[in-house]
């Protein structure tokens, strides 16, 4: 059977149990797309809103050093060194604030799309993943082209976001080059929000499409075809074909047990061949008969075959043997019902019995 033809026959939504199963090996819906977005947006934040309180040292310190940039010594690699020191203490304040709201923007994306979970088989080694035939069928596959279009629509809108919102400011870019030097760090940052901002839009649009894309697609891989559904309602309720075997194994071994508790029977009631019942009474062990075993037709034959083997008498009571087939159980006492004509059968055989002995 094709791909395509597999594809076809998986019609059926998937159940809640395949859905917690592929949930459980890690497969989840995760579009890479959304932690973008959710990047650029930390970005924007950093800038508008961490960097105002310690944008006047950096914009301080990048000032003095573009003043007196001609001023400055560097005759040596100590004197860079030094220098590099100064500004990378003043940018390291300035930039910590943002790679911690980064982190906790990452994370916080990660958890929108679904608890993250350590799924051990998922990165453990696989050679298929370097294969150069494998990489060249997952580029060239359907799945591969439908990749390449999302990346272009991507560059698509993102790079028309941000000539637009550059060619809207285009007159304040050739002011710039007029600017004092000690104006630009604020300017740049300026700038940078703006752009970040637009940047920032453009990539939620594009989440937001690929999240419901990657969703649905997710969705639809899922599917399951007849066939499948059968196959796991099976599993959870249980294989009829395996259940009646099991049943019939399990009345098979009770049988034999019941086949082989006869020797020890007291008596036998029979009709005279289509029905039999095995019944222990012993005055020491107390209480009612106990019935050992019972049958009908060939498994009658059988137990009257077995009691005659072994010295167990047999009596024909057609009515009684009929009667008590229907209401009693094996390994359980006779009911109440029975207690009469059972005991007249007990007393017909210790008579028989005492009249042998004299």
């Amino acid at each position: 059977m094709s791909d395509t033809e597999d594809a076809d026959s998986k019609t059926e939504e998937a159940t809640e149990k395949k859905i917690q199963d592929t949930l459980a090996e890690g497969k989840t819906a995760v579009s890479r797309d959304v932690g973008a977005a959710f990047g650029a947006f930390a970005l924007l934040g950093a800038l508008t809103f961490l960097t105002e309180d310690r944008t006047p040292g950096l914009t301080e310190t990048m000032s003095l050093m573009l003043v007196n940039a001609g001023a400055l010594s560097l005759r040596t690699d100590g004197d860079a060194l030094r220098y590099l020191g100064v500004v990378g203490e003043v940018a390291g304040r300035y930039v910590a604030p943002s790679l911690l709201l980064f982190m906790a923007i990452g994370l916080a994306a990660s958890f929108v799309q679904g608890v993250p979970a350590i799924i051990f088989d998922r990165i453990q080694p696989d050679l298929s993943r370097i294969s150069p035939g494998a990489g060249w069928s997952r580029i060239f596959s359907v799945a591969g082209a439908i990749e390449l279009l999302k990346t272009v629509a991507k560059i698509v809108i993102v790079g028309g976001a941000v000539t637009l919102a550059a060619a809207s400011d285009l007159g304040v870019y050739i002011d710039a080059m007029r600017m004092a030097p000690g104006r630009l760090p604020s300017f740049i940052l300026r700038l940078l929000i703006h752009l970040a901002g637009v940047v920032s839009c453009a990539l939620a649009v594009i989440a937001l499409a690929d999240f419901a894309w990657t969703k649905f697609k997710w969705r639809r891989d899922l599917r399951m075809s007849r066939q499948e559904l059968k196959d796991e309602f099976k599993q959870a309720e249980g294989d009829p074909l395996v259940k009646a075997r099991m049943r019939s194994l399990a009345m098979e071994r009770s049988r034999r047990r019941m086949m082989a508790s006869i020797p020890e029977a007291s008596f036998v009631v029979v009709n005279p061949t289509h029905y039999a019942i095995a019944l222990r009474y012993v005055r020491e062990e107390g209480g009612a008969p106990l019935v050992l075993a019972k049958g009908k037709d060939l498994v009658a034959l059988k137990i009257r075959e077995i009691a005659e083997k072994n010295g167990v008498p047999v009596l024909e009571r057609k009515d009684l043997a009929r009667a008590m087939f229907d209401l009693v159980e094996v390994n359980v006492m006779i009911p109440s019902e029975f207690y009469r004509p059972v005991a007249e059968l007990i007393h017909f055989l210790h008579e028989t019995a005492a009249r042998r002995h004299y």
